[in-house]
């Protein structure tokens, strides 16, 4: 399956050496989540887990300068049935969940607003940039439901239960500044920068050893929920698989040649 096909609502193409960049590409309505921008990253995440081809590092954002997702489209969802409402949100849940499975790491650039499914779209990622001028927030329970995608999940193991708690309870949105004092956010920058600096940092990831960074993605999610023993155990486990590929001898060959590796994931 072509990786970069053309998608209604989002954007697939390459920005450099082995880094995809994923636009969500709904700007007049705030990159919101309607039905068909589930069946499209669905799709995407689906055959980038299939066959990464050329690429080591994706870098996802939002199309415009001031949203990165407002969350479901709400204007879609006004009248559905309960049986409508299920099958999209089991579309949704579908297109997250493999997203957060991708063995390619995914940087967030959040060039905007994330809010509702936007946060919890941003939270599925490795990790995050953000905007300055951005806002993050959790607002479904303002709506009477609650967060469906892995917010009540993923917010407390960013920044704790307690705050999160907080958070989605009172629906209450906060900046850029406080998300990355609270670890949510690993760096914050101006807003025409924000791209940029996700896409460099990319760039210094797919420079690495494309297994080893799957084995380390890997190694963090799950060890991180396991005793210590045996997240250690498995850790071992994921280390000794890089031992005897071509990309180790490789990596120590160009050390001690004093040269660049060239890596090719085998």
């Amino acid at each position: 399956m072509p990786l970069f096909r053309s998608y209604e609502t989002a954007t697939a193409e390459m920005a450099g050496p082995h880094v995809l960049k994923v636009t969500l590409n709904r700007p007049q309505v705030g990159n919101a989540l309607n039905t068909q921008m589930g069946r499209d990253l669905l799709d995407l995440w689906t055959g980038l887990t299939e066959d990464p081809e050329d690429v080591r590092c994706i870098v996802l954002t939002g199309a415009g300068e001031k949203i990165f997702c407002a969350g479901g489209d709400l204007k879609e969802r006004n009248g559905m049935s309960k049986i409508q409402w299920l099958r999209q949100h089991e579309l949704f849940e579908r297109q997250y969940w493999t997203l957060v499975d991708l063995p390619t790491p995914v940087i967030a650039a959040v060039n905007g607003h994330a809010y509702a499914g936007g946060l919890e779209m941003a939270l599925c990622c490795d990790f995050i940039y953000a905007s300055n001028t951005a806002r993050f927030a959790l607002t479904e329970v303002t709506l009477g439901i609650m967060p469906g995608s892995g917010g009540t999940q993923n917010l407390p193991r960013a920044i704790g239960d307690r705050r999160a708690k907080e958070v989605i309870m009172t629906g209450l949105p906060f900046n850029a500044q406080q998300a990355c004092e609270w670890g949510l956010v690993n760096q914050v920058h101006e807003p025409a920068d924000v791209l940029d600096r996700a896409l460099e940092t990319a760039t210094t990831i797919a420079g690495n050893g494309p297994l080893s960074v799957q084995q380390v993605k890997k190694s963090i999610r799950y060890g991180g929920q396991m005793e210590l023993r045996t997240a250690y155990k498995f850790e071992v486990e994921a280390y000794n698989n890089l031992v005897d590929t071509e990309d180790r001898i490789e990596g120590v060959k160009a050390f001690n040649e004093k040269r660049n590796p060239v890596f090719k994931g085998r």
